[in-house]
């Protein structure tokens, strides 16, 4: 058995971890082992350990997508390179290769400070790099795969390092394949395409409302991410001040026959049609309507400020939340026969 704590090539290695801190929702769980990787390179060596090799494996990025119910059993990865470095920037876009530790909402600062756009809508999200694939996280009409050239992971079924093209990670609404096999990969880096001068997205949730306010009329992508970042500031609570995993609700997305339906019933319900004939709602709406928004039992929660965003007051347990959040669910449920799906992971 190794001791509690070992240094490995590029690693640090430590026996039953807490988590508390490694996570948003600030979860008081614990992992059998936490590997700390400083270089992507110790990877194979890591997860081949005698000692490790046999045990359920978990990426672990900032922590913000994800709500621990218990203990996880296995080993927690959390890959620490953050360097950026550009590729080839000769051209109307620039190319770059930025590795899974860095933070998303530095990177996205990064871009704008050189003047490259495509990321300006999804500024102020929490998490690291190597987690924006796995979620396609997304905001204000903009989602991270639009950017995503290639992404950079270790297969843990062939044992080979893979480079995969956006086509490969099948990227869909918060979902790709790398959330369908979690088991299978560990992103250590992703590449992303951003050109110098790109169509602004303003057409999403107050942006041209909240550019009005500042008093922009022409705006750049900077002025863009500078109204998203007022809206989000305002609507949605911080995590720094209280654990919250941001929205925990994905928007559903229903056949049309029972869009329809629910529209007639409710006129002022938020819809937007879909390319497959299909539609999303709003799940802060339903939620918001079923008389859920600032719920709260015990230290678990439903933010005040925005219905999608579980929170934990205090002391909560990942069981008492998880408990919450399926109450809720329950609840939009019977009033509008949608059942609405956790965007973070609920583990184990």
């Amino acid at each position: 058995m190794l001791p509690a704590r070992i240094e490995l090539p590029g690693v640090t290695l430590t026996e039953d971890a807490p988590l508390a801190a490694r996570n948003t929702l600030r979860v008081d769980a614990r992992c059998a082992w936490l590997a700390e990787v400083h270089e992507a390179a110790a990877l194979p060596g890591l997860l081949a350990h005698p000692a490790l090799r046999d045990l359920p494996v978990l990426p672990l990025g900032g922590g913000s997508n994800m709500l621990f119910t218990g203990d996880w059993p296995g080993l927690i990865v959390q890959i620490g390179g953050a360097r950026i470095s550009v590729e080839d920037e000769a051209g109307k876009c620039v190319h770059l290769r930025v590795e899974a530790g860095a933070g998303w909402d530095d990177f996205v600062r990064w871009t704008l400070a050189r003047g490259l756009c495509g990321l300006e809508n999804l500024i102020l999200i929490p998490g690291s790099v190597g987690a924006a694939p796995i979620q396609n996280i997304g905001a204000y009409g903009v989602e991270s795969a639009s950017c995503i050239e290639r992404v950079e992971a270790w297969d843990r079924h062939s044992q080979q390092w893979a480079e995969m093209t956006a086509r490969d990670c099948a990227f869909a609404y918060r979902d790709s394949c790398f959330r369908r096999a979690p088991q299978r990969w560990i992103i250590t880096a992703v590449r992303f395409v951003l050109p110098r001068e790109a169509p602004l997205h303003l057409d999403y949730a107050g942006i041209r409302e909240e550019l009005a306010a500042m008093r922009i009329a022409d705006p750049g992508p900077a002025q863009v991410a500078e109204a998203v970042l007022r809206l989000r500031t305002r609507k949605l609570p911080d995590p720094a001040q209280i654990g919250n995993a941001g929205s925990f609700f994905k928007n559903p997305v229903i056949d049309a026959a029972q869009a329809a339906a629910l529209q007639a019933a409710y006129p002022r319900l938020p819809h937007w049609p879909q390319p497959d004939g299909r539609v999303k709602l709003a799940a802060a709406w339903l939620i918001e309507q079923a008389g859920c928004k600032g719920l709260r039992e015990g230290d678990a929660g439903i933010s005040d400020r925005h219905a999608l965003v579980l929170v934990n007051h205090g002391r909560a347990s990942g069981p008492q939340l998880w408990a919450l959040a399926q109450r809720v669910r329950h609840t939009v449920a019977e009033r509008f026969g949608v059942l609405l799906e956790p965007e973070p992971r609920v583990l184990p």
